[in-house]
């Protein structure tokens, strides 16, 4: 508990499969509690955190676009499936004493909250996780997207990107031995490198305001925490 944190709030993203464990889609209850127990050790630390998760577990836009749909019908699927996710993460949080809220960017009363800036930021002030749900209401933003802008709106000093390697590679670590980790890269060798992690959009959007990203693996236990402390030889860095 005495330990010193470099942050006092921040925004973590993470993606949709991370609540389906190894199942092909949907939910695994091991996985989201193991989600959850992760956020519940930083909120420990009276960290302020907000949260933006992805929906592949549920649905990709993509993949409706692919069959033949029209895409901003598929886009706005996608943001709703945003909002069974949150509405998952915020029961499971709650129930372990998390205090978490969900807001929306397309109002659904009584489902959840509509978003409002000053209210999130209450809430934050409160201990409260803060969920983002329904990306940013308009089809052709991702949710990489969603949490570079609501970070911003919400003051928050640095974007955490949950993945499942430690952080951004030359190539595929898991398909390429050879790949090299970079330790530190700057928004425009990150653009110019055309490095997948995030899309440019949120590139773009952190780049102008001076809003970090950082990088690392989730699945690490300890990586959170660690990251919040100041360990960032276990992530990459964009700024």
């Amino acid at each position: 508990m005495g330990k010193k944190f470099i942050y006092k709030r921040v925004l973590l993203k993470i993606s949709g499969e991370a609540l389906k464990g190894k199942q092909e889609h949907g939910y695994n209850a091991e996985a989201v509690s193991t989600v959850v127990d992760r956020i519940k050790a930083a909120m420990d630390n009276k960290i302020q955190m907000a949260l933006v998760v992805g929906a592949g577990n549920v649905w990709r836009g993509v993949n409706g676009k692919n069959w033949g749909m029209d895409r901003v019908s598929a886009d706005y699927m996608g943001m709703l499936a945003t909002v069974m996710n949150a509405l998952c993460l915020r029961d499971a949080l709650n129930s372990k004493g998390v205090q978490a809220v969900v807001q929306t960017s397309i109002p659904m009363s009584p489902i959840a909250e509509p978003f409002d800036r000053l209210k999130a930021i209450k809430h934050l002030e409160k201990g409260r996780v803060v969920i983002f749900a329904g990306g940013t209401g308009s089809p052709y933003f991702t949710t990489d997207t969603t949490a570079s802008l609501r970070a911003l709106e919400t003051n928050c000093e640095a974007v955490l990107k949950a993945t499942k390697v430690d952080g951004i590679y030359t190539a595929d670590p898991m398909k390429n031995p050879d790949a090299k980790r970079y330790e530190k890269l700057s928004f425009d060798e990150a653009i110019s490198k055309k490095l997948a992690v995030m899309d440019l959009t949120a590139f773009s959007m952190c780049s102008e305001n001076k809003l970090p990203i950082i990088v690392f693996n989730f699945s690490d236990p300890g990586s959170l925490t660690k990251v919040l402390g100041g360990d960032l030889s276990i992530a990459t860095v964009v700024e």
